[in-house]
Formats: C-alpha cells, structure tokens, sequence
C-alpha cells in the first residue's frame, strides 16, 4: 500500500509541473510499468484530479490521449505580510492566480491586527472558493521564521523579533504555512526547471533564496540567501539594517523609487522617455546590480532568477545589464545563467500558496 501511494504521489507531482503529457510519457520519464501508470492514472481521472485533454498528433499508429491536471479540483491562497497591506491571491492547481487584491492594512503586533487579517482573507474568499475546496493558506513574510515554533525571529520591515504566529494561525482555523517572502518567490517557479538556482526578488528591499537539488536551502540559522546585507560598498550608504554599504542600499527598489516617493512605472516611463537624470540613476542601479551578480554567480555557479518589481521590468533591459555583468565577469562566456521570473507581480503570494500542492502528493 505504501509503495502504491509513493507511486500515485510521484505522478501527481509530476503532473503538476507538466500542464500536458501522455501516459507513456509518464511510464518513460518515472520509469514506472505501463500497467502500474494506467491503474493509478485511471484511478486519479475517475477521482476528477486528472483529466483528458484531448490527443496528440500522431506520428503512425493509435493517436495517445493527452491528460493532465484538473486545475479546478482544488485551490490554495497566498497571503503577503507587508508593513503598510495585505496583498492576497487564490491560485488554482495550474498556479494560475484566479484572484488578486491588495488592501492596505497597517501591522501591528496587536491580536486585533490577526483579527482584521482573517477578516479580509474571508471577505477576499467569500462565493470564490469553498471551505472543501481550499488547501491551505500559505503567509510570505520579510523575516527570519522560525517555521517549526512558528515565530518570527527577526524582521527589520515590520519591526518585529520573536514574534509568534500562533494567533493568526489559530485566529484563521484552516490549514496556514509560514515562509519568508523571498523563500517564498523561489517556490513560485517551477522546480523542474530550476533544481539549483538563486532567486534575487528585486522589491522595496532586496531580499534573496537559493535551491540545491531542487529544495530550498535555509542555512543552519535560518539565514541563507540575505544578499540584501552582503557589504557592496564599503563604508557606503547607510542601510535600513544600521549597517553602511549593503547590496540593499544600492540594489532594492526603493534606490530608484526614492523610498517609494514615486512609483516604479513612473521612473521606468522617465528612463524610457530620455530623462536624464532618470537615466544616470538607472545606469548607476543596473551596475551595481552588475557586481552583486557577478559575485554570487563566483561563489555559487547557479542560474540567478531576476525577481521582485525589478525583476520585472529587467526583461526589456537585459542586452545592457548583461554587458555590465560580463565586464565583471571573466570565467563566463555569456548570461545564459541569467533568468527572468515567472511571475512579475505576486510571486512570494503564489509561492506560499503553491506549498499546499504538495499535500495532494502524499
């Protein structure tokens, strides 16, 4: 039973990281029977987790049924913990995001505050997902989480340690995952693309993350991945840390959006337009972010996926950061390592979300 169920696991996993396949496909890429892959496959179409697509083109012979995953059988919500709102999205198990909204909603370490939280969460939910029907909840947060204790042992974004979570989680009575918000934007991308990769996630701060062999790498202390608070220029700018010339002071969004005094879009259409102070500032941005680059490719060898706000607009601007980075960079031969997000806005949200998937694997 327990090797069936391993079985019926590893083809659901599967499945959900490949939106089309075919029953041979399945028997060749898992290495399982094709008598073993039909049982659990028929199983899986009659339990409505799985469903015929249609048939592929056939190349001689009996056309192959298409099948994959039924993205309605169920749904998960992400959640983002930000200091000033709450920005929520439901995903289905495509990791489509069916709903999003942002609401503003100042923390606090009050019982109030998770109070308000479960409100708007059962406000944003309401005639849009049933209780059956929902997963989990997973919560991106800046910070350093303690997941087992369910604590936030440091966040400098909302001026917080050793802060429980314990309350929200009870105050929301389902299922909740806990995960740091760029941790949680790694988890957003597709882990058979990426088994070893660093995610920068490019918003107001500069937060980062990293996957060996497909799973992500915390640290011994939680900590991995803060290249936000890597010294970029020594004895630089202060950094919102209290230390002076990290990669955050030089390389988050806030640098171009002057601590958010005006939007992103804005300073991007000022850049575009020919402006030129516009444009020196973000010359100056693109070579910073060069070095960090080119350091953490040196000490990791590992594709680097550009996200955050940033990294979202970064795809129209690759050809000019990528010279910067080469000019940096004498042991790669090109940027090929160099990769854009999947997602340009909501990723920690959709990552969050994306962990109760795994719940359906077991």
């Amino acid at each position: 039973m327990e090797k069936r169920n391993s079985t019926r696991g590893r083809i659901i996993n599967y499945m959900l990281n490949h939106p089309v396949t075919s029953k041979a496909e399945l028997a060749k890429e898992l290495n399982i029977s094709m008598p073993t892959v039909l049982t659990n496959v028929n199983e899986l179409i009659a339990q409505n987790l799985l469903t015929e697509l249609g048939e592929y083109e056939s190349t001689g012979g009996r056309k192959a049924k298409s099948i994959g995953i039924n993205k309605s059988y169920r749904r998960a919500m992400g959640v983002v913990i930000s200091a000033n709102h709450l920005e929520m999205v439901l995903i289905n198990l495509g990791s489509e995001i069916e709903k999003s909204e942002r609401v503003r909603l100042k923390f606090s370490t009050d019982f109030s505050y998770c109070m308000e939280v479960k409100k708007e969460i059962t406000k944003f939910l309401r005639d849009t997902c049933g209780e059956e029907e929902l997963l989990g909840i997973g919560i991106a947060i800046p910070g350093i989480i303690d997941q087992e204790n369910r604590i936030v042992m440091k966040s400098h974004a909302l001026q917080i340690e050793n802060y429980s979570l314990r309350f929200l989680e009870q105050a929301l009575e389902v299922p909740v995952y806990f995960e740091n918000d760029a941790n949680a934007a790694m988890l957003a991308e597709n882990p058979q693309k990426y088994q070893d990769a660093i995610y920068l996630s490019l918003n107001h701060t500069l937060g980062g993350a990293f996957c060996i062999n497909g799973q992500l790498f915390r640290g011994r202390n939680q900590k991995s991945g803060e290249f936000g608070h890597m010294i970029l220029v020594p004895g630089g700018r202060k950094c919102y840390c209290g230390k002076v010339g990290c990669a955050d002071a030089y390389c988050a969004e806030s640098v171009l959006t002057d601590d958010g005094g005006i939007p992103l879009e804005t300073f991007i259409e000022q850049v575009k337009s020919g402006d030129a102070a516009a444009g020196a500032k973000w010359e100056t941005y693109l070579d910073h972010l060069a070095i960090l680059i080119s350091n953490l490719r040196m000490a990791y060898d590992m594709d680097i996926i550009l996200g955050g706000d940033v990294g979202g607009v970064l795809a129209d601007y690759m050809i000019p950061l990528g010279e910067k980075v080469m000019a940096y960079n004498g042991f790669d031969h090109d940027i090929s390592y160099l990769r854009n997000c999947s997602y340009e806005k909501e990723a920690s949200a959709v990552g969050a979300a994306r962990h109760f998937f795994a719940s359906l694997c077991r």
